[in-house]
């Protein structure tokens, strides 16, 4: 797998005109600087109750089922981590009241208390995550943009 690449000028770039400068990397890396797609998935991600989370949720993977209809595949992975990052973030909350693993100093974990409200808004995230990151045209869009990654890495 291709790393992210974080040298890129994120400011600079729009990655629909550009989709070949779009690397994946690992799980939610870069979910914060893809542009146009931040803005436009960003003001929908929420997660405080299930309520919320199932609105977000429903929102995100709309947006992913459009991206998908245009064969955006930097659109679809987008919305899929931003997904990924709901669930994430909802089972640290679930985890940790404050959303902090760690105390301040980053030494000691802290221990876990479950809170059910945002155990269940993870559990919403986890699904609507499990659509995107199984669906075959996505699958199929995301092998092929690999591929074509490591192609033009090998020609450079």
């Amino acid at each position: 797998m291709q790393e992210f690449d974080y040298s890129l000028d994120f400011k600079a770039i729009d990655f629909r005109q550009h989709p070949e400068l779009y690397r994946m990397g690992r799980g939610e890396q870069g979910v914060l600087l893809v542009e146009p797609y931040k803005s436009e998935i960003l003001p929908h991600w929420r997660f405080k109750t299930p309520e919320i989370a199932r609105q977000s949720a429903d929102a995100i993977y709309q947006l992913f089922l459009n991206y998908k209809a245009q064969q955006d595949f930097v659109g679809m992975d987008m919305a899929r981590k931003f997904l990924q990052m709901g669930y994430t973030r909802a089972r640290r909350y679930a985890n940790h009241k404050s959303g902090r693993k760690y105390d301040k100093d980053a030494q000691v974990v802290l221990p876990r208390v479950e809170d059910p409200v945002k155990a269940e808004s993870a559990q919403i995230f986890y699904e609507k995550w499990q659509l995107a990151k199984t669906d075959s045209l996505y699958i199929e869009l995301r092998d092929r943009h690999r591929k074509q990654s490591a192609e033009a890495q090998v020609l450079d």
